[in-house]
């Protein structure tokens, strides 16, 4: 068997090149995303953990906090603390967001990617930038759950890079989930709130575990309960 000359060598080069961003492409948002769901999906029934999680029902970003109020306080203390409310995720604002941090341009409203509590979508997502772009921020979502009754993960955005799980473009979080958990819970004192107490997340404290991305995150554990405070005043 003859041996492939230099310029088949090139020709099989430039091809695998050309093609490598549309194998990517089927890998990331096809192929292993299906993949992750069929196996993940089996284990959800026996997870007792207050945990988020992604479309593919890999655990996501864990709960650590729970808020007692209305929407309209929630977002005065978000708003009056320099929180915005995140864009929905559409064509338009992942443009946008790729944008803000390719070109190290602000862009406060950024989307966040969709993750879920009982099979609920966030209802409420804000974030603050740290630094000239969307690739840094802190941010949280909240799922309702009851009258004037939310859960809320908290966490920092510390940069963009593709999911350990799903190769993905998406958002790295920071290690220290409780320190967002503790800032909001700052934020909500200021703005009227109490501390109404903890309760466990039933996700074990003092080692390490991993979100949808595939970052690692610890925590020790306690979900913290807040009253929103007041409303503001127009």
């Amino acid at each position: 068997m003859k041996a492939p000359k230099p310029r088949h060598w090139f020709l099989l080069a430039v091809l695998t090149v050309a093609l490598f961003p549309a194998i990517w492409f089927i890998m990331a948002y096809a192929g292993l995303p299906r993949l992750w769901s069929r196996h993940e999906h089996k284990l959800m029934a026996d997870r007792h953990q207050l945990v988020s999680y992604t479309s593919q029902d890999i655990p996501g970003d864990p709960i650590n906090l729970r808020i007692r109020g209305s929407k309209s306080e929630i977002i005065c203390a978000f708003s009056q603390g320099g929180w915005t409310s995140a864009d929905d995720v559409t064509v338009g604002s992942g443009l946008k967001i790729a944008e803000s941090v390719v070109f190290h341009r602000p862009y406060p409203q950024a989307p966040v990617s969709p993750l879920y509590v009982a099979d609920r979508e966030e209802d409420l997502a804000f974030e603050r930038e740290e630094g000239k772009s969307a690739d840094k921020r802190h941010h949280v979502r909240l799922w309702r759950i009851g009258d004037e009754d939310w859960l809320a993960a908290a966490s920092f955005d510390r940069g963009v890079g593709l999911s350990l799980f799903t190769l993905q473009i998406t958002h790295r979080i920071g290690p220290d989930v409780d320190r967002e958990r503790d800032m909001i819970g700052t934020l909500l004192l200021n703005n009227g709130g109490k501390f109404l107490g903890t309760v466990g997340s039933g996700v074990r404290g003092g080692v390490w575990h991993r979100n949808g991305g595939g970052n690692r995150y610890r925590t020790d554990g306690v979900v913290k309960v807040f009253a929103a405070g007041q409303t503001c005043k127009l």
